[in-house]
C-alpha cells in the first residue's frame, strides 16, 4: 500500500452512500470517507445528489487520523466561490444603521423600561421597610 499524506490527490470508486457521507475504495485498496460537508462549497441536501454507487471520483486527502482512517474532500479540488464584496462609504453605513435601528424608538423604549424598573424597585424597597405593601398581620389571625 502506498503511503498517503494530507494534500495527496487520489482516485477511487464510491462503494457506499450514507446520510452523512460516502465510503470510497481507493485504487490502493484502502477505504476512505468523504463527509457530506466536503462534497461541495454549495449546500448539499443529500449525498446521493452528488455521488452514486460505483462512480469513479478524484478527491484530495485532507486528514489521516491515528487509527489510519482517511478523510477525503471533493470540495478541496473545487475553486472556492467568489462573492463580490460591495462596500459602502463609512458615513453612509452609519446613517443607514441608525435609520434601521430606529434610534428614537429605541430611546423611548429604554426610557420607559428604566422608569418602570425604578418604580418596581422602589415599591419592593418600601414593602421590605414596612412602608406600603401589605398591611401588617394581626395577632391571632390565620395566614
Amino acid at each position: 500500500m502506498p503511503d498517503l499524506a494530507p494534500g495527496d490527490v487520489v482516485t477511487g470508486v464510491v462503494e457506499q452512500i450514507m446520510p452523512y457521507g460516502a465510503f470510497v475504495r481507493l485504487q490502493s485498496g484502502q477505504k476512505a470517507m468523504i463527509h457530506i460537508s466536503q462534497l461541495s462549497h454549495k449546500f448539499i441536501k443529500s449525498v446521493d445528489a452528488v455521488l452514486q454507487p460505483q462512480q469513479e471520483i478524484k478527491a484530495k486527502v485532507i486528514k489521516i487520523d491515528e487509527k489510519g482512517r482517511i478523510d477525503l474532500s471533493l470540495k478541496a479540488l473545487e475553486e472556492p466561490p467568489t462573492v463580490p464584496v460591495q462596500r459602502m462609504p463609512r458615513h453612509a453605513t452609519a446613517a443607514v444603521s441608525e435609520e434601521a435601528l430606529g434610534s428614537d424608538d429605541f430611546e423611548k423604549k429604554l426610557s420607559t423600561f428604566l422608569k418602570s424598573s425604578e418604580e418596581k424597585i422602589s415599591s419592593l424597597m418600601n414593602a421590605k421597610s414596612g412602608k406600603g405593601g401589605r398591611p401588617p398581620r394581626r395577632k391571632g389571625a390565620r395566614p
